[in-house]
């Protein structure tokens, strides 16, 4: 029997570019976009307490999905709460070219982007197990 399970989340949503990117490569990999999305996660590390992890992958059990631009998003539930209402953008710049989240809950981040910290500390406690 399936269980339900209500979360009130803003969601995270594409920019058009990094839609657009997202959608390139899932069409390269022949994937069932019915299944297959973007995974955007946490992990604890780097030098500023948290790590994104941007995968593609297919969609798993105890998942949250959102879906924009006719595309997936998933997020497992431990994460959702540190990437809740962000934006995935692609950049290219002259340090190179990759996905960006562009999270409303960072209060800090190191130089090159890569790791970020949230608003309460206690939180990092919690995810640095993951």
């Amino acid at each position: 029997m399936s269980q339900t399970v209500t979360i009130h989340a803003k969601g995270i949503s594409f920019t058009e570019k990094g839609a657009e990117k997202v959608t390139e490569f899932l069409a390269g990999q022949d994937a069932d976009v019915s299944v297959a999305g973007l995974r955007v996660g946490v992990k604890g590390g780097g030098c500023s307490g948290f790590q994104y992890q941007l995968a593609f992958d297919e969609q798993r059990d105890g998942d949250v999905v959102f879906e924009d631009h006719g595309l997936k998003l998933l997020v497992d539930a431990q994460s959702l709460s540190y990437v809740d209402g962000s934006q995935i953008d692609y950049v290219e710049s002259l340090q190179g070219a990759g996905f960006q989240v562009v999270n409303p809950n960072v209060v800090a981040a190191c130089g090159c982007g890569s790791s970020f910290r949230v608003k309460d500390d206690a939180e990092a406690d919690a995810v640095s197990a993951l």
